[in-house]
Order: structure tokens, then sequence, then C-alpha cells
């Protein structure tokens, strides 16, 4: 009996033992690809070789698909591409997924990019949700309209039908202005930019707006920029909120880039002040 007893002991303290082991085992192992995820991210997208980027394709100087050469052109792939060069070693590794001012966020969230480089308007709000890089691009908030219609500034668009993008910071930045004027509009959110131009060409608003570099693209013979401009809008590139490695790391890349004059050689080549 007293055999027995010791017997089932020994066996119950080295079974307690073995679920410690086990269990501290399993928690270091959590812990470590806990860390590893955060850690390694540099190190996945160099092992991958590639790193994918989220770019608009409908905006003629920042993020645009030429038709005719079937290949993004613009500043921010112009960026892509650099970094690209800084991670793999070679401007050519980088894929490219067109994105809208409503897609990019769920994308980027999905995993299915590793970065937004896509006019990303900095904002408070959004800044809970990804990290972005200090600024490598600063603009404002502008008007496109026909020149027939003789608007001159903010204040006599009132009362008209504004064309704004969905999900983007636009029509917030109007309202906000508005309120300083005294005047009210009315909207129609549209999913892109050529639509919007095209909205505005048929008559079917009034103006189009957005950020005035933007609008750049969409002038033609029959339409103007009007010189009102407003809210300030920056634009960062977003990645993860808890992948703050790749972001310094971008953030060091932008900061060198603003310094020795790499930026404004991608703005001049784009005709962006």
């Amino acid at each position: 009996m007293k055999k027995t007893k010791k017997f089932i002991g020994t066996l119950t303290l080295t079974l307690l033992l073995g679920l410690m082991v086990g269990c501290s085992s399993e928690n270091d192992k959590k812990s470590d690809s806990s860390t590893d995820n955060k850690s390694t991210s540099i190190k996945k997208i160099k092992d991958s070789g590639v790193i994918k980027v989220g770019i608009k394709e409908d905006v003629p100087n920042f993020g645009y698909m030429n038709p005719d050469t079937n290949k993004n052109e613009g500043m921010e792939p112009d960026i892509a591409r650099l970094i690209a060069k800084e991670l793999t070693g070679s401007e050519d590794n980088v894929e490219f997924i067109g994105v809208t001012a409503k897609t990019r966020g769920p994308l980027l969230d999905n995993g299915e990019l590793d970065m937004v480089i896509a006019t990303f308007t900095i904002t408070d709000e959004r800044k809970e949700t990804y990290n972005f890089t200090t600024p490598y691009y600063k603009d404002e908030v502008g008007f496109l309209v026909r020149k027939a219609d003789k608007f001159k500034d903010t204040a006599s668009l009132d009362g008209k039908t504004i064309g704004v993008v969905q999900s983007s910071t636009t029509k917030e930045a109007i309202e906000k202005q508005a309120k300083k004027l005294g005047v009210s509009f009315k909207y129609q959110e549209l999913g892109s930019y050529p639509e919007l131009k095209t909205a505005l060409t048929s008559k079917r608003i009034d103006a189009f707006s957005v950020d005035k570099s933007i609008l750049t693209g969409y002038v033609d013979d029959k339409t103007e920029i009007l010189k009102d401009g407003f809210s300030p809008q920056e634009y960062g590139i977003a990645t993860k909120k808890a992948n703050t490695e790749l972001n310094d790391y971008l953030n060091e890349l932008i900061k060198k880039w603003e310094q020795d004059g790499t930026l404004d050689k991608i703005y001049k080549a784009w005709n962006l002040d």
C-alpha cells in the first residue's frame, strides 16, 4: 500500500512538472511568434523579394495606370519603386495593387498589402487605426468647375451640387469651410475621380472637389480650378498599426529623401509643386 501511494505521488508530480514545462514552452512559442511577427516584417519582405503596394490608378501625376503602356505612372509609384530598391535591391521588385479611397484600408487590414501609397490623407482619426509616415506631400482642397458657369470662389457655389469621392475626407472638409462662409451645398458621392469628371462634364454636378493637385490631372479646355483653397492635406505612407518596425523604416527613408532632394526631383518629374 505504501509503495502504491509513493508511486502515485511520484507519477502525479511528474505529470504536473510535464504540464508546467509544456505550458511554459507553449507560451514561449507564442511569445516568440508574436515577437517574430512584429520584428521580422522587414525581413519577411526581403525574403519574399517583393513589396506589395496599394496605389491609385486614376489620379494623373500621382498614381495612374497608363492605358498605352500598361504601366503605373506618377509620383507615388516612383516612391514605391525607390522603397523596393532599398528593401530588395531592385526597383522592379514591387507589385502594384490598384486601390480606391474605399478599398485601400480593408486591403491593408487583411494583409494583401504591405503598405499604401495612395493620396492617403493623414488625420487624427486614421492614426488610431494605421501607422503613417511623415508627410511626403502637402496639398489643399479645391474645386474644379466649368468655365461657362463663371464661378469665382467657394461662396459662389452656395446651394450647388458638389461631387466628391466615396470614403474620402473631402466632404467633411467642405462642410467645415461652408460653415465658416455661411453657405450650404448638396453632394453627390461617386466611386472614382473619372466618374466625377464625367459627372461634371455632363452637368450632373456643379463642381468636382478633391485636393488641388489631384484636380490638375482633370483640367481641360472647358474647366478650371478655383483659386480658393482650404483644409491643408498631408499624404503619408500607411502601414498596419502593429507594424511599427516597417513604419519607422519608411519614415526614415522619407526624411532622408526630403533632405537630399530626392522628393523634389520626383515632384518636378510629375509637374507637382
